[in-house]
Formats: C-alpha cells, structure tokens, sequence
C-alpha cells in the first residue's frame, strides 16, 4: 500500500506539471493584468491595474456562474470597483449574479439599451439592491465631445467609446440592436492598449471608423466570438491588433469563431487566441510590452511591443454625434429608456439641498439598503415594493444615499 501511495503521489506531481496546462498565475504587483476568462461560450474579462483596481467586463453564461466565481475568488481581493455588462444578452450576462455574490462590487454599468429579457430585469434588480452605483456611459453633460474615460491609477485610463447616448441616439433597425450598441472600451497603458468590443456589428464599427478616434491596439477583444458579420476588414485595418482573443465554447452550435474572420485576422497579422483551444488567457503588460500566454498554450508565452503613443489621448479631436440616417441610425429615435445617468464614476455628490429645493421625495426599494431621488431612473427599471419618504432627514434614518442620483 506504501508503495502504490508513493506512486499515486508521484503521478499526481507528474500531472501539474505538464506544461501548458497550469494555472495561469495571480495578477502581479505594478503590472496591468488582463484574463480573458474561459467561460464558454460567452464573454468574461478581469482587468487588474497596477494599483489594484479590478474591472469584470461580461459575465458569461449562467452554466458558467459557479466557475466564474471561484476564479474571481483566487484573482480578486475585495470588491470589484467596476462591473460592465456590454449588453443584454444571456450569454453575457448569465454569471453576473454570482460573480457579485462572491467578491462583491462598487459600481454597475451597463449600455442604458431597453431590452424585454427577463433575466436582464432580474439582474437589473439585483444590481440596484447589491450594487452602490448602477450608471450608463453617458459622456460629461459639461463637455459633450469628449469620451467618457474611467481612470484605473498609474496612467491607466478604460475609455468608452461607444454608445454615446444622449450625445448621439442608440443604433437602429441593424441585424442585432442589442449587439450593435454594445459598450466599446478602450484600455490603455503607456504604449500598449487593448480593445474590447462586446459583441458589436458592422454598423457599430462603421460609426466608429467615421470618429477622430485611435482604434489601434496591442490586443482586440474579437466581437461577437468570432461571428462572421463582425471583425469587418476595414475595421481591422484600422485597429492593427497584434494579438486577438477569441471567447467562444468547444463544439458550439454556431460554428464560432468563423474561417472568415480567422482569415481577416491572419490578413492583418494577428496572432489568435481562442478559450476553446487555449482555455483562459492572461495578457500581462508593463506599458511597454504585452506578455501573453494561456492554460493549454504548449508553445509557451508571446510577446508583443506596444505601438501607441504614450500619454497621448484616445480622442485625436472633439467628438462630433455621426450624422443621422447613417449606418442604420434612426433619424428620430429618442433615447432609449433604461440605465440611470452618471457622468464618472469619480463625480463627486451633488449637495444635499440641491433635491430638497425641488420638494422632491425619497424612495427606497424593498430590500435595499439605499434611497434614491423619487426621479431617479433607477427606480423606473424596478418593480420591486418601495419605500417613500417626504423628507432627506426621514430616509437618512434609515437609509444611506445612493451614488447614482446623489439624493
């Protein structure tokens, strides 16, 4: 019996160390760390400042739930400071829930964009109880022509690129509204700088393509995990990525990613990545260079030098809205009802008068542990029971003040 334990112990050692199949390591210190999560057929991506600072973009499907919070518990030390859910579909929005429920989060955006799903309203609702902050990423009201950028310490800046609503009105009448108004960011660092596109359509990179904008970088988050109709070449051309990160499942019924878009990819030189071959992938960068490397990536680590202009801004001039009637866009179409309105996620409160000058009332959702403004937009994408309150004083009693009306 000795002997087999020796054994048993001998092969258990053999089998961690295969190469390619460890453990992609934890995020380190004064290093920009990016996992692209393997969650199946989904997106999930952690971004990890040098400072700490912790984004989750996505949170793929709900089968992917429990896994997706055991890895945010081995790579997270408190809460998240922002969660960004691109859009309202399942399989980016399905591990959200327990991603929050296990390490916490401070701030919630989303693109704002109406959507009749009923595991999107019950997230909704879930974030407004568990969440200080739920925002969309609407551009400062005090200077419209810029790009709301979100700073992550040491020179590390997360720009919304795209929707810019109310500045310009959500996309229209496209093969997937949801999917073209997807939240479009870009992550800078020194000379590197990542893309992350959701799963954003042809109309939503042509509206892009049409900004003074600087697309380029080091590394693209591929769209809609590698579907045919995304990746245009243009927009490729003009993002020049070394590296691509396809999140797509093993054996998935849609044929993803797609031998078109692997083709762009190969015509502009990008080196692909895919979490249905790689398993998880981590992009590790200094501000010079960009480290890749990945669970099942025999070859070992890939390193790539950054081409951006360090400190120099996203925006190469003021943002202008893309004029109307183009790329599918509605003519008339109103904002979309939906998210509640913040500039940053750094403004400072509004003063406490400011509400009470408009007699307006306070109300708290059942179970929460916030008040809002009684026209906080928050309120309108819950039907939970509420709490009204006549005063400021009377809800403070019980209450702390949320941080997306600032009552």
């Amino acid at each position: 019996m000795k002997v087999f334990a020796r054994l048993l112990a001998l092969l258990v050692l053999l089998l961690a160390a295969v190469p390619g199949h460890a453990a992609l390591p934890s995020p380190a210190p004064g290093r920009l760390s990016v996992y692209f999560l393997d969650v199946g057929q989904g997106d999930a991506a952690l971004i990890v400042s040098p400072t700490g600072k912790t984004v989750l973009i996505d949170g793929g499907p709900p089968e992917a739930g429990a896994r997706l919070a055991a890895r945010l518990r081995e790579l997270v030390k408190g809460p998240l400071d922002l969660v960004i859910l691109t859009h309202p579909h399942l399989d980016h929005l399905g591990g959200l829930r327990a991603a929050v429920k296990a390490v916490g989060a401070k701030r919630f955006m989303d693109p704002g964009f109406d959507h009749p799903s009923e595991a999107y309203r019950d997230l909704l609702d879930f974030v407004g109880h568990e969440v200080g902050q739920v925002m969309s990423p609407e551009p400062n009201p005090q200077a419209p022509q810029t790009l709301l950028t979100v700073g992550l310490g040491e020179g590390v800046a997360l720009t919304v690129l795209w929707p810019r609503v109310p500045q310009e009105s959500f996309l229209a009448n496209t093969r997937s509204d949801p999917n073209a108004n997807s939240i479009v960011t870009k992550l800078t660092y020194g000379k590197t700088a990542f893309l992350f596109t959701g799963d954003s359509e042809p109309p939503t990179e042509e509206v892009l393509l049409q900004k003074p904008v600087d697309l380029t970088a080091t590394v693209l988050k591929v769209a809609h995990h590698g579907g045919k109709h995304s990746s245009t070449a243009a927009f490729l051309e003009r993002v020049k990525p070394q590296a691509a990160v396809i999140s797509c499942g093993v054996g998935n019924d849609y044929g993803h990613p797609s031998p078109e878009v692997l083709g762009r990819l190969r015509d502009v030189r990008a080196r692909a990545f895919r979490t249905d071959q790689d398993g998880e992938v981590l992009a590790v960068s200094d501000g010079t260079t960009v480290t890749l490397r990945s669970t099942k990536g025999g070859a070992g680590a890939t390193s790539l030098s950054g081409t951006q202009q360090a400190g120099s801004p996203v925006a190469l001039g003021p943002i202008q809205p893309t004029p109307h009637g183009r790329s599918g866009r509605s003519t008339e179409k109103e904002p979309e009802p939906g998210a509640p309105r913040t500039r940053t996620p750094v403004e400072p409160p509004a003063p406490a008068s400011a509400s009470e000058a408009t007699g307006e009332r306070y109300v708290s959702l059942k179970g929460s542990k916030v008040f809002h403004r009684e026209s906080c937009k928050t309120l309108k994408r819950s039907k939970n029971e509420r709490t009204v309150y006549t005063s400021r004083a009377d809800a403070l009693r019980e209450r702390r003040p949320a941080e997306d009306c600032h009552p």
